[in-house]
């Protein structure tokens, strides 16, 4: 029997590094709107919901023909924010996509769907890829470190795991895009914040620090987040490119 599974897109209007980025058009299309048709692609997933607190948003998503739900303004994650929609829909598993990833590949939405409806110990499932070992370096890039069967041990912006005699010969880099099975997004809210949470600023540790076991899958995706105006101008540029190649 196959399990419904709902992409949930959170998304804010609220941007420190850059306000308004799901509204951003100058593609002639909304970033959020990118989000949604890429994430559309997905074989896997049966609906996709936009999740915001933001009725400029709700309506722009309206606008192209998505479904939105409007939440809570008090959430303090997506991940919170994917929980009330998860009240409201009924799925198996539900997917996070963040809002503002416009090239997100659907076959690796599609393998993480598949890992996490694969097997029954884990009731998370997160992408890792293969990470050059100068990029290990940095605190920007969370880095992961699995047992043998591919379940998370840690997370952290440090280097792991800590190569005391020469170079380690790889590490994994982690993309934040999760699936959840219903039972457990909704158990999630409800745990407290965990100390290791506090300290790396990685909400994903509050599910290991409980004693809940996260799967990962390897992908050859690399996420190209829109974080800065920079990120959006190589964007538009990339999106120029593949739509002049098109004609």
């Amino acid at each position: 029997m196959s399990l419904k599974t709902v992409i949930v897109i959170p998304a804010r209007y609220a941007s420190q590094r850059l306000p308004a980025k799901p509204l951003l058009r100058e593609t002639g299309k909304y970033l959020i709107q990118h989000v949604y048709e890429s994430a559309s692609k997905s074989k896997k997933a049966q609906e996709i919901i936009v999740a915001t607190d933001d009725k400029r948003i709700y309506d722009a998503v309206l606008s192209f023909g998505g479904r939105v739900e409007m939440t809570s303004e008090h959430h303090k994650s997506g991940t919170d924010r994917m929980a009330e929609v998860a009240k409201k829909v009924k799925a198996d598993i539900y997917v996070n996509v963040q809002g503002d990833e416009p090239e997100i590949n659907p076959i690796a939405i599609d393998d993480l769907i598949d890992k996490l409806a694969s097997q029954k110990e884990a009731r998370v499932a997160t992408l890792v890829y293969s990470l050059d070992s100068e990029l290990a370096h940095n605190p920007n890039i969370v880095k992961v470190v699995c047992d043998k069967n591919g379940y998370a041990l840690y997370f952290s912006r440090a280097r792991i795991p800590y190569p005391r005699e020469g170079n380690a010969e790889s590490f994994l880099g982690h993309i934040g895009m999760y699936a959840y099975y219903q039972d457990f997004l909704l158990a999630y809210t409800e745990l407290p914040f965990s100390q290791l949470e506090r300290i790396e600023k990685l909400e994903q540790l509050r599910v290991l620090e409980s004693g809940y076991k996260i799967i990962t899958a390897l992908t050859s995706y690399r996420s190209q987040g829109i974080d800065t105006r920079e990120d959006y101008d190589a964007f538009i540029k990339r999106y120029t490119l593949c739509q002049r190649k098109t004609l």
